[in-house]
């Protein structure tokens, strides 16, 4: 599992030009069961997406298809994890 930590490398009027693409990509990324959470930091300097894609090889080239990424929004950074607790909602996630 990882988690995908986006730090915008512009200002937001312009990150927000390519916001409808890149929810748009989440969305695929949701319905392809690749994305089990994301949402935006707080103060807006980037965002956390949270992934249970098994590989940071495999997960690089979905990353490579966000529209952040193809446009030079954001900068990426990927810590993998293995978790062994969580609460009830998410135990199939436990090895």
């Amino acid at each position: 599992m990882f988690i995908i930590d986006l730090t915008y490398k512009i200002a937001l009027e312009k990150v927000d030009q390519f916001l409808n693409d890149h929810i748009e990509f989440l969305n695929e990324q949701y319905e392809l069961g690749n994305f089990l959470a994301s949402g935006r930091k707080i103060p807006r300097t980037g965002g956390i997406i949270l992934s249970n894609i098994p590989s940071k090889t495999e997960l690089e080239a979905i990353i490579a298809k966000d529209p952040f990424k193809i446009n030079g929004v954001a900068d990426y950074e990927f810590t993998e994890f293995i978790p062994s607790k969580t609460c009830k909602e998410l135990q199939f996630l436990l090895p």
